[in-house]
């Protein structure tokens, strides 16, 4: 490997194991956002990390970097559910901010492109959490007459048995 390879792959390392840490973060959050809406959106957001990570983790791997497993901070889930939406908003204006000038000033356009399509969507997430902190309940869509209101809330748990 050239310099210039291992310095994309210890970036990407990087890159990854903060989304990582990202994820596990919303992932616990979710698990306090009982308003439905706010709780869709989570399972969204997630979803897209999760996806966002299996991207990084081919880019990684083609590069025969190893994938970290584990994330780069432990994850707090404690305060009250605007707490830590605001937080999830505050944590991705952050990571925007510390990873823009790194992404911007790679040289592998391809995996410079896949970064910055994945802060574009951490900058869509941190929109999500400052208007559902806003009261906003039609992040994901608007409903149409005919679904009804939008109140309620998701059970703490996945599955009852």
């Amino acid at each position: 490997m050239t310099a210039e390879s291992n310095d994309t792959v210890g970036l990407l390392t990087e890159f990854y194991r903060e989304k990582l840490t990202l994820l596990l973060q919303h992932q616990a959050h979710a698990r306090h956002i009982t308003q439905y809406d706010a709780n869709n959106t989570y399972q969204y957001i997630i979803n897209r990390e999760d996806v966002q990570l299996g991207w990084l983790a081919k880019a990684i791997g083609d590069a025969d970097g190893a994938v970290p497993e584990t994330p780069a901070a432990v994850v707090d889930a404690s305060g009250d559910a605007a707490a830590l939406m605001s937080n999830d908003a505050a944590t991705a204006g952050n990571f925007i901010k510390q990873w823009r000038p790194r992404v911007d000033a790679m040289e592998h356009a391809r995996h410079q492109a896949m970064l910055r399509v994945i802060l574009g969507e951490t900058r869509e997430q941190q929109r999500f959490f400052e208007q559902a902190l806003a009261g906003r309940t039609d992040l994901l869509g608007r409903r149409t007459h005919d679904a009804g209101p939008s109140h309620g809330e998701v059970l703490p748990a996945r599955w009852i048995e």
